[in-house]
This record gives C-alpha cells, structure tokens and sequence, in this order.
C-alpha cells in the first residue's frame, strides 16, 4: 500500500489561462460589438442563420459560436451544421439589447476604447502617463468624451450597464427611511436616483451632472415615469457647491480623481449634509489587505491608463479621508460582484 503523502503538482496551467485571457476577452468583446445576444433574443438560430444575419465570413463561423459555448456564454443543442444556438440565462438578461437589464454598453464602450488602451499598460507602469485619447490629441479624457455626443452617450451608457446593479443593490440594501432628499453628484443618466424613488416613496431625488448630459437624463428619467420625483442640476462640482440634500451619492466618482481632488470632493459632500446625513461612495473598493478584490485592484490600473494620476481605493482609506473631513462613522456595503458602498455618516 502506498503511503507517501500526495505532493501538489505545479503546472503552467494558469499562467498560461491568464496570458491569453484576451483571446476570451475579445471574443466576448465582440459577440456585444456584432450584436450575437440580441439576434438570439428568445429564440435558437442555426450557425447559418447567424452567419447570415451578422454577415459574418464563413471561415470563423463556428469556431467563434462554439467558443462562446466553451466559454459559457451561448447554448447550443447539436453539432456544426445541425448545432442550434441561443443565449443563457446571463447573456440573455444582460446583453440582449431589447431587455432595459442589458449592461452591454459598458462592454461595447470596453471593446472601442479600453482593449486597444490596455495594450501600453507597459509605458503606463514606466512613466506614469494616461494612454488614453490624451497620448494623441492632447486632450484631458472627459474633455474628449463631452465634446463629441456619439462619445458621451457611448460612456453614459458604459458607466449605466456597469452601475446599475450596484444601484439596484443599493436601494435596496440601504436604509432610507431617516432621509426624504438625495443627490447623487455626477449623476449621469439618473439610473441611481430613478431607483432610489423608485424602490422608496419618502425620498425626492436630484441627478447632479453637466449640462450636456442633462437632456440624456432627462429622457430616460421620463421613460421610468419618474420626472415628478427625480429632477436634474447643472453642477460642475469642480466649481459650484453641491445641493443640500440628506444624502450626498457618487457613483464610480472619487476613483476618476487624484488624491487632493479626492478630498476636495469629500469636503464638498460634508459641507451639503445636514447633521444625520450620509454620504455615499459606490465604487469598486479594494479589499483593506489588497490581496482579492481583483477587479478592484485592475480598475485602479485602468485608473492610470486613464488619467495617470487616479486611484482606486479601500474602504480603509475612505474611512480615513472622510474622517479627517469630519464624518464620525463609516460603513462598507456589499453591493453586486466585487463592488461595494462606503457611506460615511455626519
């Protein structure tokens, strides 16, 4: 009989899963780009039928479809030419355009601007430079982004399919009935304050953002039905104070932002509360030993990429900076996947 202890065999098995993990990436990538799960929209399609609908070349049809298989992204009941595709559950919530659950912009806007992006990580890491629109035209991010609608509503619709889990979440999960007011600063399409009344009728909301992107907010504002409770600003919250309300919100705010502009931000949010009050940072905070929120620690990485000089952060940190500000008491909320709320309290 053998004994010996079994010794634990060391393989390049996931070194090598992660240095490709772009081939799955891309491919996911452009399933949303060439609208793959809104053509199988409750229904199953040949890989002809799909082939013929997306214009697809012949060469890569069921290679790509059987990959998204592989991957866990389509269904599929039998083989090659008889095989018949359709969505699962997931993608069939989360990327079939026709659905108001769909988050694909985040991913189309991954795919445009982000995946070509990533490819200078190595001269982000040695000079510390964003490597975004920036490297090329010479212009700050957000001053490219609101300069052009198509780019705006692109990113709106980013920042939407990314958030509005986190929002859903945390209407759910938090505490509103102390409070009847809220603001969310740099509030985009008002998807945080439409759920919020929404889900609690003691609350009045205020979508706080730019004037450009006023009318995409109000619009979708209107199709919720919510234009008597949720109402839109112009803020610049580099320049104007914020409005008094009893919660202050930032969604995927603070992280876009160096340090100084981090704290600045927070001072702002406290002067705006009434005492009781809570502020609330949704992010995707890293855990406080950096060591497994990985998404978290990968969108601070993406942070450089962007802007070179902005973070992400733990909820460590946030209790830090906001104490120094004068809040008395933080919390961290788990909100959905690897994203979290810091509220800190007046």
């Amino acid at each position: 009989m053998n004994t010996a202890p079994e010794t634990h065999q060391i393989t390049p098995s996931r070194i090598m899963e992660t240095a490709l993990a772009f081939f799955a990436s891309k491919t996911l990538l452009s399933a949303v780009k060439l609208n793959v799960f809104t053509v199988l929209s409750g229904k199953s399609l040949s890989g002809k039928e799909i082939q013929a609908a997306l214009k697809l070349h012949d060469r890569g049809v069921y290679d790509f479809l059987d990959a998204l298989v592989a991957l866990g992204f389509l269904n599929r009941e039998g083989f090659l030419e008889t095989a018949r595709y359709s969505n699962t559950p997931e993608t069939g919530i989360f990327l079939d355009k026709h659905k108001p659950s769909y988050m694909g912009g985040f991913v189309e806007m991954a795919n445009d601007r982000l995946y070509p992006f990533w490819g200078s990580l190595e001269e982000a890491l040695l000079t510390g430079q964003p490597q975004n629109e920036i490297k090329h035209n010479g212009k700050p991010l957000f001053e490219e982004l609101y300069a052009k609608p198509e780019r705006l509503k692109q990113f709106i619709d980013a920042m939407s399919g990314i958030s509005i889990g986190n929002f859903m979440a945390l209407a759910r999960k938090f505490d509103f009935s102390p409070y009847s007011t809220l603001c969310d600063i740099g509030g985009a399409a008002g998807i945080l304050s439409v759920e919020v009344a929404k889900q609690h009728p003691n609350m009045s909301c205020i979508s706080a953002d730019l004037p450009t992107v006023e009318p995409i907010a109000n619009e979708y504002i209107a199709s919720k039905g919510m234009s008597d409770r949720v109402k839109t600003k112009n803020v610049d919250f580099f320049t104007d104070e914020f409005p008094q309300a009893d919660v202050i919100t930032m969604g995927m705010i603070l992280h876009d932002w160096d340090l100084p502009n981090k704290k600045m931000l927070i001072r702002k949010a406290y002067n705006a509360l009434p005492e009781g009050g809570a502020f609330i940072a949704i992010e995707a905070l890293i855990d406080d030993d950096r060591r497994k929120n990985a998404f978290g620690l990968l969108m601070s990485l993406n942070m450089l990429i962007e802007f070179g000089v902005a973070f992400d952060f733990t909820g460590a940190d946030f209790e830090r900076w906001t104490k120094e500000a004068g809040f008395r008491r933080v919390e961290v909320i788990p909100l959905a996947g690897p994203s979290s709320a810091a509220i800190a309290y007046k």
